[in-house]
């Protein structure tokens, strides 16, 4: 009996020393991942999603710590720093900010600060022709197609004047999380100013039509070779009929001289 409970003794020393040197290296352990915590920052990404022409809120962000070195270069990294910008693409919940994939608000409407820079926005009317039967939608891509009716030959032409431009809004919204069709009434465009210049032109000479593109497609339409202009037809004059050979008579009286034709 003494043997065993010296047995016992022991026993219970051993798991008392084996918990002490347990625990102390959880608590290490602890300590360790606390002064790693120098070797993490801290990045700013989207809480939900994000749609384009939203403007950023504290709602919208949250922090993830990453490794030092392994966040992008434009990333933020205060929340502060993206609130009240504005997403010029459609962003998804998880990813990390990135500055040039957002625009600074200044004032005004929030479709100003969508406006790239040295572009310009303008709006057409549009109807559920038109306007692509209403699948027009915040950040599509369209071309114009412009048709003209000359008054002098009646004779109708139609070309793309403008490719690729972004749609900025439709009536006015500039930002939209459905994916269904909506009949609108006005399209407002991304341009250059001589983009404009040449829409305007093309709506008071005739009609305009806007056609709806792949977004990954750039491609430039191949402008067709105007038709050969038909040689001219030489009509011949028609010869005047000749008449019946005659010859001159000439029939003197005295002083008086008479000339005459005479038939053969």
């Amino acid at each position: 009996m003494k043997r065993r409970g010296w047995v016992l003794v022991v026993l219970s020393l051993c798991l008392g020393g084996l918990s002490a040197w347990g625990a102390n290296n959880w608590v290490k352990a602890q300590l360790s991942g606390e002064d790693n915590s120098a070797n993490f920052e801290q990045v700013v990404v989207a809480a939900m999603d994000i749609p384009y022409g939203t403007k950023v809120e504290g709602r919208h962000v949250s922090i993830l710590s990453m490794p030092i070195g392994s966040s992008p270069k434009s990333a933020f990294h205060e929340v502060a720093a993206v609130e009240g910008k504005v997403a010029t693409v459609d962003v998804t919940r998880g990813e990390i900010l990135m500055n040039e994939r957002f625009a600074d608000h200044e004032g005004g409407s929030t479709l100003a600060a969508l406006v790239g820079q040295h572009m310009r926005a303008v709006t057409v009317r549009v109807d559920d022709v038109v306007g692509v039967a209403g699948f027009l939608l915040p950040g599509n891509r369209v071309d114009v197609v412009a048709s003209r009716l000359d008054q002098r030959t009646r004779l109708a032409t139609t070309e793309t004047i403008l490719t690729n431009l972004k749609v900025l809004a439709v009536d006015q919204t500039a930002s939209t999380d459905k994916n269904e069709p909506v009949i609108v009434r006005a399209v407002t465009l991304e341009m250059r100013p001589d983009q404009s210049e040449a829409i305007v032109k093309a709506k008071e000479e005739g009609t305009i039509q806007l056609t709806l593109r792949n977004p990954n497609d750039s491609s430039v339409p191949v402008a067709k070779a105007p038709e050969p202009t038909p040689a001219p037809v030489v009509v011949p004059r028609p010869v005047a009929p000749s008449g019946p050979p005659h010859s001159v008579v000439t029939v003197i009286r005295g002083t008086l001289v008479d000339t005459t034709k005479a038939k053969l």
